[in-house]
């Protein structure tokens, strides 16, 4: 159930109501105080502002209760996540101050012209003399926001800018939120190779199946930067590392085990390709109309590839019946696909990844009790499969040897990377991925990245740390 905090300021009269009245109050309609602020104290009445974490179902519940107890008057409800929005939650700041006529002519005309005539005869000079060695896009339609759908570019702003926060944050990466109002993937494709020289990688978020394919496949062939569409390859990276993780927890070869991947939509896709990279032999992939089958005909284009793939099984079948006796339970769909019958019919010692959000393709109450491993997409339960653990580090390596692309061995090498933050002694089944804030994470995976475009002959520099 998803949660919010706020703050709600209240003026209580001492005479009709104690603070103990306010705590139940809340209590019972289903908020949890975390904090309390007194605004003005007072013998007769006091202000306070009461920060309290609810369920969004109950929030009006608790708003409500107060309103209606006698000696209690509600001044304000802020919402602390609305209040973080305010104002957008990045800026830009020079790198150097201009204080006199010395430094404007210095930063800019007459002294940058000769800058600009630099890079004018060797655009490669752009990298040093201009911020695009550090800078990404965030670029999105707004078609496929989160749980959200298609919400249009002006409501994915938030999201994008969250990103651009999480870049800088974690990985020193300057990012910039691009929101285009069209769906066209021509206008989209140009749009971005119009802005793309003031950039070092593009970065494509919550943009709709199946167009995020054409739209990834031809800007990697027509550019020659980075780019790299999180939704589909950040998903699968994470995967990739939790399930190396938890394949050894349980004491299963990635060879042997036989997998079922439910969603077969952007993430999906991306899921299968490196499933079947890090060596799975036994795929079922699964969408709406049943299992994907070897040797099968399909309207969409990846669906025909991974019917196209020897590792794919042959047998029909909805996904209640394909799950039975798998190992692996891989989820990018759906709430409420699944129940506790259906995870018991698996292998023993089985693995579940339920990543649909908000709610998991089976509740964890339900499946906990049969399964080994398992893990979401939720912060609320132990196993978080969480892209954050991808793009920053991804981005820092690939910026840092300024990669022409970001290729499969690359992303390979990158699961493995943060797998590899989980030591032996740390690993069991609460604990296959490491926290997003581990220091390692970053670290680990800018090496990897650029260890894997050397060797695959996409880096066009070599970081001092690699000579």
């Amino acid at each position: 159930m998803a949660q919010t905090s706020i703050i709600l300021r209240v003026e209580l009269n001492h005479e009709l109501v104690s603070f103990g009245d306010v705590a139940a109050t809340i209590s019972k309609a289903g908020g949890d105080i975390t904090s309390i602020d007194v605004i003005r104290p007072g013998k007769d009445s006091s202000i306070r502002d009461i920060t309290v974490d609810v369920a969004e179902s109950e929030e009006t519940q608790v708003v409500d209760a107060l309103k209606l107890h006698d000696g209690i008057k509600l001044i304000n409800v802020s919402d602390r996540t609305f209040l973080v929005h305010l104002g957008g939650k990045i800026n830009m700041q020079p790198n150097v101050p201009i204080k006199n006529r010395d430094d404007l002519s210095r930063v800019y005309t007459p002294g940058v012209a000769r800058v600009c005539t630099a890079i004018h005869e060797n655009p490669r000079k752009a990298y040093s003399l201009t911020i695009k060695r550090n800078t990404v896009a965030v670029v999105t339609d707004g078609t496929a926001v989160l749980g959200l759908g298609d919400i249009g570019p002006h409501a994915a702003a938030p999201v994008m800018e969250g990103k651009a926060m999480l870049f800088k944050q974690l990985a020193g990466v300057d990012a910039f939120p691009i929101c285009l109002d069209t769906k066209d993937t021509e206008e989209i494709i140009r749009t971005i190779k119009a802005i793309s020289p003031i950039f070092g990688g593009i970065n494509l978020e919550d943009i709709s199946s199946p167009r995020c394919f054409e739209i990834e496949t031809r800007l990697a062939e027509e550019l020659d930067i980075p780019i790299f569409h999180d939704d589909q390859h950040g998903t699968a990276v994470v995967v990739i590392a939790g399930l190396l993780n938890a394949l050894k927890v349980v004491g299963k070869r990635i060879e042997n085990v036989r997998v079922v991947v439910n969603g077969i939509g952007a993430a999906g896709v991306s899921i299968c390709k490196m499933l079947l990279a890090a060596g799975v032999t036994q795929l079922v992939p699964v969408d709406r109309e049943g299992a994907i089958v070897r040797g099968g005909t399909y309207e969409y284009p990846m669906w025909q590839w991974l019917a196209e793939q020897p590792q794919v099984q042959g047998e029909p079948g909805t996904l209640k019946e394909v799950i039975v006796d798998a190992d692996v339970f891989i989820g990018v769909s759906r709430g409420g696909l699944l129940n506790g019958d259906d995870v018991q019919k698996m292998k023993p010692d089985s693995i579940v990844f339920a990543m649909a959000n908000p709610n998991p393709e089976i509740a964890p109450d339900e499946a906990i009790p049969h399964v080994r491993v398992f893990a979401t997409g939720r912060s609320d339960y132990p196993n978080q499969i969480n892209n954050v653990l991808v793009f920053p580090g991804i981005f820092r390596g690939a910026l840092d040897c300024r990669a022409r692309r970001i290729n499969e061995p690359m992303k390979l090498a990158a699961a493995r990377a943060i797998a590899s933050v989980v030591t032996e002694s740390e690993l069991n089944e609460q604990y296959i991925i490491p926290s997003i804030f581990n220091e390692k994470v970053v670290t680990k995976v800018r090496h990897a990245i650029i260890e894997a475009a050397i060797l695959t002959g996409v880096a066009r520099r070599i970081p001092p740390d690699f000579r």
